[in-house]
């Protein structure tokens, strides 16, 4: 996501490099190709040439300090302007209705229902509530099996009536079902519908006039660019939606729809879909985002998705087997698992600032953990748990039990006994008794 516009965006200032101060013909000359980067991501013209009118008026607007370059200068400007142009702050959903209730639109094939299952597993894990999903595609058999699934996976109820066609009845039936049943959230999935579908528009209005949602969010495929922001407008003059929901970022998607359909539409991008999983949903940060268009990583999310994995007491235990040296196999194999649990890795390595550049053409395997696992689940509860027993034959053992090679297993072994060094030392550090290990070969002394 967005790689080509970073790209295009660093060249862009290196025009200004060498410059001692900002001029007109020099912005101009930056702008242009600015402007460029914008229409090859598939930003709307009109979008594109408001942007950097902004960005030349605030420049030319600007004393240079000694301290800072032109181009450093222009890049705080560009960020400044890329995060006001996505909506400048993350915007809440409305949920204080009793039940709250929310309303999906959108196209075929958007990922909308999909959506409606993130949406709630995000609302059940991180805001306590108890969602009730509601199968409104009277016409796709298919969509209310998916639901059903769906619901089953993240362990929440879905309501649904197969023998009824009338979607504005189950919608209302099913707000009835969740106050009797003690549900606090209800989502409503309806079925997609093509903007130029005068009787589905017209249905999905009714609905939303009989069941008054407390949010109505627009569900669009980020990965059909510009068409997406035509549509956005389209079903914002019939429905008059609260949010959009941009999914499938993860794909191979220029960005063009991030970042104009904010200005065309004048509503808030509240979610973005990043993957399959069911945890696969964030909320949509602008500032954030320009960090990541530009090049600077996204630490913030990087630490929150940390913390949304990390279990206080569990690290209180795994610090004092770390300080007695006690770290064994079975604690590695919970960390991995918990990285597992955080995302995609090449996304993960991407927010790392100045690692996503360096990443763009590094293919990250998401399976990269299986060898490690499947040498760690071949050996024996003893051997997890006191590696220093691991002699010749125990390791050719655990190499074929694994489908890996001696030398495969060897390599693990001493990775794990660097990481739990190095996490020794670490957590001597933390406590003041930093010792430096013995290091031959490095001029290293105690």
């Amino acid at each position: 996501m967005f790689d080509n516009l970073s790209e295009r965006l660093e060249r862009s200032f290196k025009l200004l490099k060498g410059e001692g101060k900002i001029t007109e013909i020099n912005v101009a000359e930056t702008l242009k190709d600015v402007r460029r980067a914008l229409l090859d991501a598939d930003v709307n013209y009109k979008v594109a040439k408001t942007f950097t009118d902004k960005v030349k008026e605030k420049a030319l607007g600007q004393n240079v300090l000694t301290s800072v370059k032109p181009s450093q200068l222009m890049v705080k400007i560009v960020h400044d302007e890329l995060a006001q142009l996505m909506g400048g702050t993350a915007t809440e959903l409305n949920l204080e209705g009793r039940p709250a209730v929310i309303l999906m639109s959108g196209l075929q094939g958007s990922g909308k229902t999909t959506f409606t299952g993130k949406l709630a597993n995000m609302l059940k894990t991180k805001k306590n509530k108890k969602p009730l999903l509601v199968a409104c595609d009277v016409y796709r058999p298919a969509a209310i099996e998916q639901l059903r699934v769906l619901a089953e996976q993240i362990g929440v109820p879905v309501y649904l009536e197969e023998e009824n066609k009338n979607p504005v009845e189950i919608a209302q039936h099913a707000i009835a079902e969740a106050k009797a049943k003690g549900n606090d959230l209800v989502i409503v999935d309806t079925a997609g519908r093509l903007a130029i579908d005068e009787q589905m528009m017209k249905e999905i209005a009714a609905i939303k006039a009989a069941i008054h949602p407390d949010e109505t969010l627009f569900v669009v495929d980020a990965m059909t660019g510009q068409d997406a922001v035509n549509t956005a407008k389209e079903f914002n003059e019939r429905l008059d939606f609260d949010g959009v929901v941009l999914t499938k970022l993860d794909g191979d998607t220029r960005g063009g729809a991030a970042l104009s359909i904010r200005t065309v539409v004048d509503k808030p991008i509240k979610f973005v879909g990043t993957g399959e999983k069911m945890d696969a949903l964030d909320i949509f940060h602008p500032e954030r985002m320009a960090d990541r268009i530009l090049g600077m990583g996204d630490i913030v999310s990087l630490v929150e998705r940390a913390q949304e994995q990390y279990d206080e007491e569990e690290a209180k235990r795994l610090q004092k087997k770390i300080a007695k040296n006690q770290f064994d196999f079975n604690d590695f194999i919970a960390q991995i698992q918990q990285i597992k649990k955080m995302g995609n890795l090449k996304e993960l390595a991407s927010m790392i600032p100045g690692v996503g550049k360096a990443l763009k053409d590094v293919d990250i395997d998401d399976n990269a953990f299986k060898s490690i696992e499947a040498i760690i689940y071949s050996m024996t509860p003893e051997e997890r748990k006191n590696p220093a027993i691991l002699n010749g034959s125990r390791r050719q053992r655990i190499a074929k039990g694994s489908g890996t090679s001696i030398q495969e297993v060897n390599k693990l072994l001493k990775q794990f006994d660097e990481t739990r060094k190095m996490m020794r030392m670490l957590t001597n550090a933390k406590s003041g008794n930093m010792k430096l290990p013995k290091m031959p070969g490095f001029g290293f002394r105690r």
